[in-house]
Formats: C-alpha cells, structure tokens, sequence
C-alpha cells in the first residue's frame, strides 16, 4: 500500500539524516539505497526514530509513496543523478515529483526540469545547506521548481527546515527551474568568501601581531559575542582552541596548510563572469585556495622570494581594527553575492525575492549570522536597493570601519602578509565610491587598437576617433 510521505534515494550520511529528519517529524519515509546494505543499516541503527519504508527495489520505493508522489535524491552529482532520475521517472506518474537535494550545477537542474516538465513530472531542484548535523537537526532549505509542486511539498520541507529567531522555517520556494540551486550555488560562494577573511584575520593576528591560538580562540569567541556573531566564527574559536593529542601542540599547527574545494566556489565565480558581476571576494577566496595548493610553485618561490625588509610596527589597537576590517568586508561579500542572484533572477525571468534568500540563511546553514536579520529587513524596507551597501546602516557600518579597513591593507601590505579577501574588498568598496575610474581610459585604449567605439560625458550617441588618420571624431 501507498503510504509513505515522502522518500529518498541515496543513504550516505546526508541522505540517511534527512531520512531520519522527515520520520523524527512525523512523515512516513520510504528510503531506498542501490546498495541495500545501506538500507538495513539505517533501519537497524534508527528506524525507533519515526515510520520508514524500506525498499530493496526502486519499484517497489516509488509504490509506497503517496500520490502525488514525492521522492528526494541524494545522490552524487553528475551521471549518477541523472540516472536515478531517469529510473524514478519510468515508474512515476504525471503530477508526481521528483526533488534533486544535492549540490548540483543549476543549468543541469534547468534541463532536467524542462525534460520532466514535457513528461507532466515536477522536478525540484533544491539547494540544502548546514552539512550532516544541519540534515539531521534542521537545514536551510532552498527549493526552486513550480509553485504547483511547492504547494504539497512546501509544508514538509518547512516542517524539517532550521527555525530562524522569530520561528521563521528557513525554507521558501526560490523561483522556477534552476532558481534555487543558483541561491544555494551563490551561499557556497559567500561561505568561500567569509572562510577566506576570518583565515587573512587569523593570519594577521597570528604571524604579524604573534597571539597564540589558545588566545585567539577567546579572541573569536569574544567577536561571536557581538556583531561578528555567527557560525563561522563560533567554529573558528573550536578549531584554535582545540590541542592536537598526539603532539600536544595546537590542531591548526599540525594541518597541512592546503585548502580543498568541491567546485560551487569555482561555479559562482564562472558564472559570475558570464553575468558581468563584479565577485572579486569569492573570487579571491577560491583564487587562494587554488593557490595554497599550488604545491609545485609554493615551494619553488619560498626560499627565493624574500618579503619587506624593514620590520613593521603593528599600530596600537590592531586588533579591533582587524575586527572591523573583518566585518566590512563580509558585508561586501554578502552585497556581491545578493548581485548577482539579482542578475540571475532578471537573466532568466525567476523573479527571487532577495529578502526570501537572507530570511532563509538565518539559521541551519554555514553562512547563518546574526546580521542577516538586518540584511533582510535591508531588502524588504527597499527591494529595489542598488546594492546591500546602499541600505543605510551598512552604509554606516562600512564608512565607520573604513579607516580601520585601510590601515589593517596597509599593515599588511608592509608586513608582507596576504590579504586579498580584505584588500580586493575595501578596491570594491572604493570602486563604487569613485565618481571617475580609469575605465574611461581603458574605452579610449580599445577603441584605439579595436575600433571598439567610446560615449561621451556631454552628449549622446557613440563615437570613434580616426587614430591611424586625422585623428577626427565620427559619430557613429
């Protein structure tokens, strides 16, 4: 008999967790497994925790769902979601619906719901953001997909979702087809961008000023004290505080200095590029990343590039100043990355609320903050905002923190320590700021060599100078 809720397919610990969300909630899950080793597994481990349906075949799963049925994939991205899709949609029915929960890229999830759409199935492409304790005890939630297949699924997810401070689900319907998986694309960007400044403050804190980490760690945990409050943060006190067993000396002394990356980062910036928006704080931040691993160069340039030879004076109260610097520049980070959902969103007619998007990253996921509740109420006061910086208090908070931004750049910059995370952010902060910037010779330089044409500051039209010639001016 057809009598579970909702499903999932894939039983690694994401897939098991949310399982074990859904029942904990009161739904009948079905789950299935290819391998049904995983299958049993959960069941014998947690299956006191709710109602599960376990399948050993995929016809068998798709029975026991309700109509209209409603399974979640949890598979890895690529060749192996598109072939649970397909098997599930051979035995679905029109009006069912199938929901993609993993990190996939959103012109895939575009072509896979006009595909399903053709066959009357609804595909769901749905971003999920808080890792394997978020899965388990409450994610954000970023579906995209029609408003019809949100109407029945909408209150189960909601149902699991992180819970914002006013008892907000951290779950909302983004917009059609690929829309909420380029929201989810974009939080991963934003959380490259964040890991990338508090690492430049670490740093600086670190190995300019010489605080040991147990100190730094009372240092982060003060910060996650007041405005800086976030996950983010509270997880870089654990890790600094935290004595590796072994050596007995600090955990972040014994791991290799190399960060990795599964693609969303590299993703938002590409795409970035295609939109013509200006990410440079994720940029920079993957851009790092790729760097610490760039093994091969790092240890053919340590010993022959030498830094600054005078010794720098850190100036009295560096400290806050890397604290402010530090806030500024998530604000910028937060600001490019709400651009280009915006750009997105008028790319391809999804019409995204951005006050939906920072409403639904106020609890369960990584970039969860205490200032996203401002940033919401930012778009919601003025949805037509030019960019986050406008709205008028974090306009206030990044002028009242720039001439600690700048000489925490400065300091660094003579120290010879690394900061693009804080350095292209306060570029960003001054490019936006600047009534006149040198593109206007750069227009000048490809019309020079390219014929690419100029407009002008004193009337309309387009323009091209004869460079090779007379050097007369042809409206064109």
């Amino acid at each position: 008999m057809s009598t579970a809720d909702i499903g999932v397919v894939g039983l690694a610990v994401m897939g098991s967790n949310l399982a074990r969300n859904f029942a904990r909630h009161g739904f009948t899950v079905a789950v299935y497994n290819r391998t049904h080793a995983k299958t049993t597994e959960l069941i014998e481990a947690h299956g006191d925790e709710g109602d599960f349906v376990p399948a050993e075949e995929l016809a068998d799963f798709v029975a026991s769902l309700k109509r209209p049925r409603k399974a979640m994939i949890m598979v890895q991205a690529g060749n192996a979601t598109d072939a649970v899709i397909d098997q599930l949609a051979a035995l679905m029915e029109p009006g069912d619906m199938i929901i993609d929960g993993g990190n996939a890229h959103f012109e895939n999830t575009r072509r896979r719901e006009a595909a399903l759409r053709e066959k009357g199935l609804h595909f769901v492409g749905t971003g999920v953001s808080g890792g394997e304790e978020g899965a388990l005890l409450g994610p954000a939630i970023m579906p995209g997909g029609s408003e019809e297949s949100y109407e029945t699924l909408g209150p189960i997810l909601e149902a699991i979702a992180a819970k914002a401070p006013d008892g907000t689900p951290c779950c909302s319907r983004l917009g059609p087809d690929g829309a909420g998986h380029f929201v989810k694309m974009v939080h991963n960007g934003i959380e490259y961008s964040d890991m990338q400044l508090i690492g430049e403050a670490y740093d600086l804190l670190r190995r300019g000023v010489g605080i040991e980490p147990a100190d730094l760690a009372k240092t982060f945990s003060e910060w996650n004290a007041g405005e800086l409050d976030s996950y983010l943060i509270e997880v870089t006190a654990e890790v600094l505080g935290h004595t590796d067993a072994a050596t007995g000396k600090p955990l972040v002394d014994v791991i290799v200095d190399q960060a990795g990356q599964k693609g969303t980062g590299r993703w938002t910036v590409q795409i970035a590029l295609d939109l013509g928006v200006p990410v440079t704080g994720i940029a920079e931040a993957t851009f790092a990343r790729a760097l610490s691993s760039g093994v091969k160069q790092r240890e053919g340039a340590v010993d022959l590039l030498t830094g600054p030879t005078e010794k720098v004076q850190f100036p009295e109260h560096f400290v806050e100043d890397v604290r402010q610097a530090l806030y500024a520049s998530k604000i910028v980070a937060y600001a490019q990355g709400f651009d280009q959902i915006a750009a997105a969103s008028a790319e391809y007619d999804w019409n995204i609320d951005l006050g939906s998007c920072s409403a639904l990253w106020r609890a369960g996921c990584i970039i969860r903050a205490r200032f996203l509740d401002r940033i919401t109420e930012a778009w919601r006061s003025d949805p037509d905002l030019p960019t986050l910086l406008a709205a008028p208090e974090f306009t206030r908070i990044v002028t009242d923190a720039q001439d600690a931004w700048r000489r925490v750049v400065a300091t660094a910059a003579l120290a010879g320590i690394p900061t693009p995370g804080f350095s292209s952010a306060l570029a960003y902060y001054d490019g936006l700021r600047s009534r006149r910037l040198p593109a206007a010779l750069i227009q000048g330089q490809r019309d020079f060599f390219g014929a690419h044409t100029y407009k002008r500051v004193d009337r309309e039209g387009t323009f091209h100078t004869d460079w090779s010639g007379d050097r007369t001016e042809i409206e064109l």
